[in-house]
């Protein structure tokens, strides 16, 4: 049983505090509330080790869907939780705003490069911040080219606006709310059927049998509860009530990948490169983004909050193992991930959490687009993982 390290406990909870106040007095107590939200998002993320990389690729290449199960469950809490509210207009008296974005050829090629490029990375845009608070070494490497890969995808975005596209479709708009909650649920409970109905057809191999992913959890005590881990299904229960917790305090979905453009930005501008040239930048809100703190911007407190609550499940795990070189390949491959990462996370409208998470519980077109071509991805992406050091399943 996994015991908390006290002292790396105390002096995250202290930083995290200190931070949090810093953001209130400096900034808003609003902002500093979704800096807490992002605590709490790296916290579960952590906890239940909740890898939409993995869930996918033990999918693809053991059948395992247990993970793609517990990405269904976390659909449907969130289209739950969410459309009602989206198709109201309106939260806590305040506007509110989906993931919705245009369907089209940019998000064709973007899931599919971001679906090959987190296998090479073995981590997603989330999966890149938590494990990064966990202390991974290999998402320090996929973190910095993650930021190059989104100023680049920034720079290229006008490009990509003028390829062919359906627009921003919402199905709640289109089909109505009710039509709309039917027909995700549906899919939600069919995928969910269906990956149970081809495990039961497999012939699962007695090495398969005591993998990681399929051995049996202790039971639930007051320990695992502090301590960890938690189930994914609990993990992806939790990210749905989380995902709705920031639209109603912040209008707009959880997203991530506007966050490390943003960081990017922040960096290139610091070392003197005039952004105001670039297109992207003199958009209304990259522009006064770009112009305010990093503190100020939503996206931005949650990623930072996320590698925060991160470090502090890792402390209560037991604390920080020392950093592990991953060899030239391994770092290779975080390198390459990171940077395919950024860049089909921008010019696709988001990454897994920004357009297939919050994408698909707004009811957007484009959320179902990305999970079609992201899956497509990885499935070339599990196959190239070997020439990078990395394992399947």
């Amino acid at each position: 049983m996994r015991r908390p390290n006290w002292l790396h406990v105390i002096i995250v909870l202290i930083f995290a505090a200190g931070l949090s106040g810093w953001i209130a007095w400096t900034v808003s107590g609003k902002k500093a509330l979704v800096f807490g939200l992002g605590l709490l998002l790296g916290l579960v993320l952590m906890q239940a080790s909740y890898g939409f990389t993995t869930h996918w690729r033990r999918f693809l290449v053991a059948l395992d869907g247990s993970g793609i199960r517990a990405q269904m469950v976390m659909l449907a809490v969130g289209s739950l939780l969410v459309l009602p509210v989206l198709a109201q207009g309106q939260i806590l008296g305040h506007k509110v705003a989906g993931a919705i974005a245009p369907a089209g050829v940019s998000v064709a090629v973007g899931a599919f490069m971001f679906g090959l490029a987190m296998q090479l990375a073995n981590g997603c845009a989330s999966g890149t911040l938590y494990a990064l608070g966990g202390g991974s070494t290999r998402m320090m490497i996929t973190l910095v080219f993650f930021l190059i890969g989104s100023l680049w995808g920034s720079a290229d975005l006008p490009f990509w606006y003028g390829m062919p596209n359906l627009g921003g479709i919402s199905l709640v708009h289109k089909l109505g709310l009710w039509a709309t909650l039917v027909l995700q649920l549906s899919i939600f409970a069919a995928i969910f059927i269906a990956t149970l109905a081809l495990e039961r057809r497999c012939t699962i191999t007695s090495s398969a049998n005591a993998s990681p992913a399929k051995a049996e959890r202790p039971s639930l005590t007051w320990r695992r509860i502090l301590s960890g881990p938690w189930s994914w299904m609990a993990g992806g229960f939790l990210l749905a009530v989380l995902n709705f917790a920031v639209l109603a305090v912040t209008g707009h979905m959880w997203t991530i990948s506007f966050g490390y453009t943003l960081w990017g930005g922040k960096i290139v501008q610091a070392l003197g490169y005039d952004l105001s040239q670039v297109p992207f930048w003199t958009w209304p809100y990259p522009k006064w983004a770009l112009a305010n703190s990093w503190l100020a911007e939503d996206t931005s407190l949650s990623n930072l909050g996320i590698i925060i609550g991160a470090a502090l499940a890792t402390a209560l795990a037991g604390g920080f193992s020392r950093p592990v070189w991953v060899g030239w390949r391994g770092a290779l491959g975080a390198a390459i991930g990171g940077l395919l990462m950024g860049y089909g996370a921008r010019i696709a409208f988001g990454c897994n959490v920004g357009a297939y998470f919050s994408g698909i519980i707004s009811g957007s077109l484009h959320g179902w687009q990305w999970v079609v071509f992201g899956l497509m991805g990885t499935a070339i992406g599990v196959r190239l993982r070997p020439f990078f050091g990395l394992k399947n399943p």
